[in-house]
């Protein structure tokens, strides 16, 4: 009972006390010289406390013009089983109803409150430092720039740098990991983890509206509208087939006494008819699977956008993956320096360094960090960078090209082949090659093991599109095991390469792409599902992708595709039960061999059974 809302509670009391009535009516009505009235208005009594609302509800929506509703037929049976005396009957069926409405109700509640979980993330309030003193406000009046303190058991309002104080994170909320994440200064923290040792003071970097928390619970607040192709079947469905069966029942009711007479026989079995043929199991256990599953897969750390997106999923036949903070960490380092003859490591090293001393690329992040030293602006001047080929600069006064080789080439200037595998930067200064830098990244822990456990779903081709060069990409590919690399593509390049693969998939599969959303926007807009990876630090792959996880494990990929998976074969099942029974008593009813307790179990019963099998979603 505790777990039940007050209203929940309420319909849960009346339930028992109209099942309680209804028993005492029965066994008081059972002597066969009870006169008729008294008997009718005996069993009105547990007949009102089960179902004035629905009655109510009934003739509300008849006058707003809504007629072909499960509780207009409910109230129309119900009523017409008193008509033709069958009053236990009719009292049974209405209790019957109220105990599937509890149940829908119930699960309902349930399937919104493992979303509504994610939801605490939401922040209260924020401390803010203005002026020395410290003022307690709304995160959305925080600007960026200002300066916060999260005191030891608060949630995080906004994005931020630590500048001050060291701490451990609890990020489960966000990314489904129990482990706590320490940060100290200089580290980036996001809004809704929770502070759990150490005061900290953060240096906001976006404004609420911008903030991760803010972005998570706009996408799970959308997520609803998204309807998968199942509920958009079912509310067509119901839409013509409710007034079918109504004017069925009334053909059943109407057309087979004229030839025959005995009005009462058919009539009642066309009551039975319309009891059968309500669609409450299917209008309420689709969607709630739906809303199961995607509740079931945000505590993980993965978040559905929509219903359609996890139908989708379910049918995932191949797979492209990026490289570079996907199947990689992102970390680079330098593994390898190699300068022309008559160069110095250390000039290669430096000019490269100031070359890309505006970039924020991991490459040039790595470059920078080999250089080790503070980098002197003024001797940079005229940096621009070629999406996809490097950068040019002018550093020391001299022209200054760092990238790939056709970068080089586009210059004409040769560049010799590099033999390890790795990111290749080549460098040449005033027209004159200097050498070239192997940069390599560490493949992830459970990369692996993700491609593996994709493989053993039925996933028939795994891909890697790549803008590194090719010795990089099939370094990995081999490693990895996957099936195929492209390399040294372009975004564009990714574009078609994805398109190629589309026409490769058989008609009911769908392709996969998994990037990390920082330049493979495009891409995850083009793939049938875009997944983006790491989405805790990028706006793009919230906005660019239909699937992010939110940490950047690569194992939240074939989790994800399971829980499509039993979502949509728990609404398979849920379709097939529903349209069976209901069928085969719909049947039964022409010939008079349904009762109205077969149909109380058609329609009442299949839904609770359907409700019951849909809240397994939420186990995921």
């Amino acid at each position: 009972m505790s777990a039940l809302s007050r209203k929940q509670k309420r319909l849960l009391l009346r339930i028992l006390l109209s099942a309680a009535l209804l028993g005492a009516v029965w066994l008081l009505t059972a002597r066969a010289d009870m006169d008729g009235r008294l008997r009718l208005g005996l069993f009105l009594v547990p007949y009102a406390a089960a179902g004035w609302d629905v009655l109510r509800a009934a003739a509300r929506n008849c006058i707003r013009g809504a007629v072909f509703d499960e509780k207009f037929l409910m109230s129309i049976a119900t009523i017409g089983a008193f008509v033709l005396g069958e009053y236990p009957e009719a009292v049974f069926v209405m209790v019957f109803f109220q105990v599937g409405e509890l149940f829908e109700s119930v699960a309902v509640g349930r399937s919104r409150r493992s979303i509504a979980a994610l939801m605490d993330i939401r922040p209260d309030s924020a401390r803010v430092e203005r002026e020395g003193d410290t003022l307690t406000v709304d995160p959305e009046e925080v600007a960026a720039g200002e300066i916060i303190a999260v005191l030891p058991g608060e949630r995080i309002p906004l994005d931020g740098v630590v500048i001050e104080g060291q701490t451990s994170l609890d990020t489960a909320a966000l990314t489904g990991e129990a482990l706590p994440r320490d940060v100290r200064a200089g580290d980036a923290v996001f809004s809704g983890c929770v502070n759990l040792s150490g005061l900290v003071r953060l240096r906001v970097t976006k404004p609420y509206g911008e903030s991760t928390v803010s972005r998570i619970l706009t996408l799970v607040e959308d997520s609803a509208a998204n309807k998968s192709r199942s509920e958009t079947f079912i509310t067509r469905f119901a839409a013509w087939y409710t007034p079918a069966v109504v004017f069925a029942a009334l053909a059943l009711a109407v057309l087979p006494p004229l030839f025959t007479g005995n009005w009462a026989v058919w009539v009642h079995r066309a009551l039975i008819f319309l009891v059968t043929s309500c669609p409450c199991a299917l209008l309420i256990s689709v969607p709630l699977a739906s809303l199961g599953g995607i509740g079931g897969a945000s505590r993980q750390g993965i978040l559905i956008k929509g219903g359609n997106y996890m139908e989708t999923l379910a049918r995932a036949e191949i797979a492209a993956f990026d490289k570079t903070g996907t199947l990689t960490r992102g970390d680079f380092s330098v593994t390898a320096v190699r300068p022309a003859p008559g160069v110095e490591a250390s000039e290669l090293i430096e000019t490269a360094a100031l070359a890309e001393a505006w970039s924020e690329h991991p490459i040039a992040r790595s470059l920078k960090a080999r250089y080790g030293r503070e980098i002197d602006p003024g001797r940079v001047s005229e940096a621009r960078e070629t999406a996809g080929h490097g950068v040019s600069a002018k550093v020391d006064g001299r022209a200054v090209l760092a990238g790939k080789a056709a970068l080089l080439a586009a210059a004409d200037i040769p560049c010799p082949a590099a033999a390890e595998a790795g990111t290749v930067v080549h460098a040449a200064a005033d027209g004159a090659y200097l050498g070239y830098i192997v940069i390599s990244d560490a493949i992830k822990p459970d990369a692996a093991e993700a491609l593996a456990a994709l493989k053993a779903l039925g996933v028939r081709k795994t891909v890697l599109l790549t803008g590194d060069r090719r010795e990089a990409a099939e370094d990995t590919a081999h490693k990895l095991g996957l099936d195929a690399a492209r390399s040294e593509l372009l975004p564009a390049d990714k574009v078609a390469a994805v398109e190629a693969l589309l026409a490769e998939k058989s008609r009911r599969g769908a392709l996969l792409y998994v990037g990390d959303g920082l330049n493979d926007a495009p891409v995850l807009s083009r793939a049938d599902v875009g997944v983006a990876m790491g989405g805790l630090g990028s706006d793009a792959a919230v906005e660019a992708a239909d699937v992010v996880l939110m940490d950047d494990k690569l194992s939240r990929l074939p989790a994800a595709i399971a829980i499509a998976r039993k979502t949509c074969r728990i609404v398979a099942e849920n379709i097939a039960l529903s349209l069976t029974v209901k069928f085969a008593v719909l049947l039964l009813a022409i010939p008079g061999v349904s009762t109205m307790w077969m149909a109380s179990f058609a329609d009442v019963g299949v839904c609770v059974l359907a409700v019951l099998n849909a809240m397994r979603c939420l186990r995921s």
